[in-house]
């Protein structure tokens, strides 16, 4: 079972400047201290090598950077020994030390399986306030090496092909899209494809000029580009001005209760899709993937103050039952041990001592000691006590 990468901790004061790792290691004093000390593994190794009943994370090579989009950067990474490659549509964990503090996100794998150099590649969209995105996309250097777990994920293709396919995606949600598509050019399936991708303008958009030359290569392929924030003249046919949403795909695909869709993208194009699909009584035509959870909101009394206890590290905390069990032991200074923070990958599963908590995604609840609850998509109801 995948179990994600370990979220272990030495702060230091590194540059924010665009550096090497080794030159941000070298940056601070307190971590030429460290480094010493744990000569010759890096400090974030040296945590590992304590740590011998768990799984360690595999280690990839930035091998080339590349801007994509107005915010967005592809990496590519050598896959790490032992890889036994992907799906095309699937995700991976990806750990990274960040002023001394190791961080974990996952990013989808926008390359796809068939590529045979030893590489792979993900695709990072900076977001405003996004720590780790923003350091990927901005910091990263050819020869720095990231953490990675396993890919997973089940928003792929399946092996017996549809005859027709309709692919919507919006901003970073290309990037599965994107590796689907290059894996079906690369065993000549592409056949009869509808592909939606929406932007808020034709530079901002992701693999925009990907997509453009695999329509002008297979006549089978049918590209609509949405551009929300552009007021220029189109530039090639299917183009769009304004913002996509689900009533207009008579027009844009007359056939598409027909189809199998794979979308990825914001909740709240996800959401309207599900609804249509759901009204038109053809729910199972529609596969999606959420970057993050979908959250069920709160009923009223279910949100409330909570003290939580988080017995092993002797921390407490003050949460409101709005806010993850993980985000509430991020904010008191601690580093859980997590992975998709999506409930996906069970990596941050924590065993229940004392009280009750709720699962965020489906209101679900928990209250037996030693249940085992995913610490990413769980609140506190009332007061709690992890074994954290």
């Amino acid at each position: 079972m995948f179990t994600g990468v370990y979220d272990m901790s030495f702060h230091n004061a590194a540059s924010t400047r665009r550096s090497t790792s080794a030159e941000r290691a070298a940056a601070s004093p307190w971590m030429r201290a460290v480094s010493a000390l744990t000569y010759p593994l890096s400090p974030g190794d040296f945590i590992d090598s304590l740590l011998p009943h768990t799984p360690r994370a595999a280690r990839g090579r930035v091998e080339h950077i590349e801007r994509n989009g107005l915010d967005a950067a592809t990496i590519t990474l050598r896959c790490p020994r032992g890889w036994h490659g992907h799906q095309a549509g699937q995700f991976i964990n990806v750990g990274v030390d960040i002023d001394g503090v190791r961080h974990t996100r996952c990013y989808s794998i926008s390359s796809a399986p068939e590529r045979d150099d030893g590489c792979f590649t993900i695709t990072v969209k900076a977001i405003d306030n996004g720590r780790v995105s923003n350091h990927l996309v901005d910091n990263l250097m050819q020869g720095d090496v990231v953490l990675l777990g396993e890919p997973t994920g089940e928003f792929v293709l399946p092996t017996e092909l549809p005859q027709k396919l309709l692919l919507i995606a919006a901003g970073s949600g290309i990037t599965p899209v994107i590796s689907m598509l290059e894996s079906l050019q690369a065993k000549d399936r592409i056949g009869d494809i509808v592909v939606i991708h929406s932007a808020p303008s034709p530079e901002a958009m992701i693999f925009g000029s990907e997509l453009e030359q695999m329509a002008q290569r297979h006549a089978g392929l049918t590209l609509h580009r949405f551009y929300t924030q552009h007021t220029g003249e189109s530039r090639h046919a299917g183009e769009h001005r304004g913002r996509f949403a689900p009533a207009k795909l008579s027009r844009l695909c007359p056939d598409w209760q027909d189809r199998q869709v794979w979308a990825c993208g914001p909740d709240a194009l996800l959401q309207s899709l599900e609804q249509q699909f759901d009204t038109a009584g053809i729910a199972d035509h529609l596969h999606v993937e959420r970057f993050r959870p979908a959250l069920r909101a709160a009923v009223p009394g279910e949100v409330k103050e909570a003290q939580v206890q988080f017995s092993r590290s002797a921390v407490s905390a003050t949460g409101n039952g709005a806010q993850s069990l993980l985000e509430l032991a991020e904010a008191s200074g601690l580093s859980p041990e997590h992975g998709c923070r999506m409930g996906i990958c069970h990596g941050c599963t924590t065993t229940l001592k004392a009280g009750c908590v709720r699962d965020m995604r489906n209101g679900e609840v928990f209250n037996e000691e030693g249940d085992l609850v995913q610490i990413c998509v769980c609140a506190p109801v009332g007061d709690v006590d992890l074994e954290l």
